[in-house]
């Protein structure tokens, strides 16, 4: 964690370094094509899962079918393959929270994967699928939008794009009591308190315009607020050039969804309730669309990047391929083979990344890329059908042995 500093300090020291690229656009492993196909979901097995579960382990798991049955396609296969084994060190090195995987189950699959081979076989040949409590799935979609910017403020490009305050504290409440372990919170230093960091309304109006540095200025208010929301993106410049930004941090604010309270107070006419109707909105209702932005307190930070986006794990996440999920219920890097009433999102994902709103098991948030089509297809997604996920062989054996043998200890006196 960087030096904390008091607030009004100036930015760090340094001047920033600004790489720029032209990008390419994910290929089109699912026959997306923008208009919604359907299709019929595999059903699950009817299960009740316990109220309050916390993980995976406690929402209970049972056998899905042979992951040979699965309809997954030879390009999915292969896609995902790779984004396994660019997973793999942090699938072994990582704990589990979800309960149902140690390090070194993973250590089989994760070598056949980096020999190679038919991808469809890998799959067959080293994992079995799994349905978590009763496996109904809800998916959504995000990508990687490109907005308008500038590395240098100008008329028409009044919007900062900021970088992480110095001011900003991270806090792990773990540290301070084992009651509080896995729990963080984020402030600032007043005087002698830790205090919540500013808010949306509060950044807006300048409150960190000392301790933030600023990337690029950005066009439009309406479009760096959705790229906050998709976490990464593109600012395609006024010479053609590209600056790729990445989520670094957030305020430590409650992330609150537009959309529903658009809805909730009728705002949105019916068809109207994608991220495209939604943006519609926003821009022909400029005074009333900053009113209901700042409704959301929560604000991401963001840094520059190299490369492609990165995911939770570390790792370049994959249009078409990658998903966010929900750790305590999925552990990351893990196969999922999502079978939807949609087709486009019915195949073969790798869970690779995280998301404020993405909690709970069998909820994800399927990746699409960049570009137009990817726009239009995270845009309007909202599946649901059964999700598999994909574990090691073995695994659920294990499980069941361990259950049954807590299931019949005997206490001792």
């Amino acid at each position: 964690m960087p030096p904390v500093a008091r607030e009004g300090a100036a930015p760090p020291a340094g001047p920033i370094r600004h790489h720029v690229t032209r990008g390419e656009d994910a290929a089109n492993l699912r026959g997306a094509t923008g208009q919604i196909v359907g299709a019929a979901p595999l059903a699950g097995q009817p299960v009740v899962v316990p109220a309050g579960v916390t993980n995976a382990a406690a929402a209970g798991v049972v056998a899905g079918p042979p992951v040979a049955s699965l309809p997954i396609t030879d390009a999915q296969a292969v896609a995902a393959r790779a984004a396994f084994a660019r997973s793999c060190p942090g699938l072994m090195r990582r704990t589990d929270t979800s309960g149902l995987t140690r390090g070194t189950d993973w250590q089989g699959a994760c070598a056949a994967a980096a020999a190679g081979g038919d991808a469809r076989a890998f799959f067959a040949t080293w994992f079995e699928a799994v349905q978590v409590g009763d496996g109904k799935a809800f998916a959504t979609g995000y990508y990687e939008p490109e907005i308008r910017g500038s590395l240098d403020r100008a008329p028409g490009y009044e919007v900062p794009v900021y970088g992480r305050p110095s001011d900003l504290v991270d806090v792990d409440l773990g540290k301070f009591s084992d009651d509080l372990k896995g729990k963080t919170v984020r402030g600032r230093v007043q005087g002698k308190a830790l205090v919540p960091y500013y808010d949306r309304t509060e950044i807006e109006g300048g409150a960190i315009a000392r301790t933030a540095p600023v990337l690029a200025w950005a066009a439009d208010p309406v479009e760096i607020f959705f790229l906050q929301i998709q976490g990464s993106g593109r600012l395609r410049l006024p010479d053609g050039n590209v600056l790729r930004i990445g989520y670094d941090t957030q305020n430590g604010r409650s992330y609150t969804g537009i959309g529903s309270l658009m809805r909730q107070r009728g705002l949105l006419a019916p068809g109207q309730a994608s991220m495209q109707g939604i943006v519609a909105w926003l821009h022909a209702h400029p005074d009333e669309g900053r009113a209901l932005m700042r409704e959301n307190k929560s604000f991401v930070f963001f840094r520059e990047l190299d490369g492609p986006p990165q995911g939770a794990m570390g790792y370049a996440v994959t249009g078409q391929v990658s998903a966010a999920a929900d750790p305590k219920f999925v552990p990351l890097g893990t196969p999922v083979f999502l079978s939807a009433d949609r087709a486009d999102a019915t195949g073969l994902w790798v869970a690779q990344d995280t998301g404020g709103a993405i909690k709970g098991a069998n909820r994800f948030d399927t990746f699409w890329g960049a570009g137009p089509l990817a726009e239009t297809v995270a845009g309007g997604m909202s599946a649901r059908g059964s999700a598999f996920l994909l574990l090691p062989i073995g695994t659920l054996a294990r499980l069941s042995a361990a259950a049954s043998g807590a299931a019949g200890a005997t206490p001792s006196p």
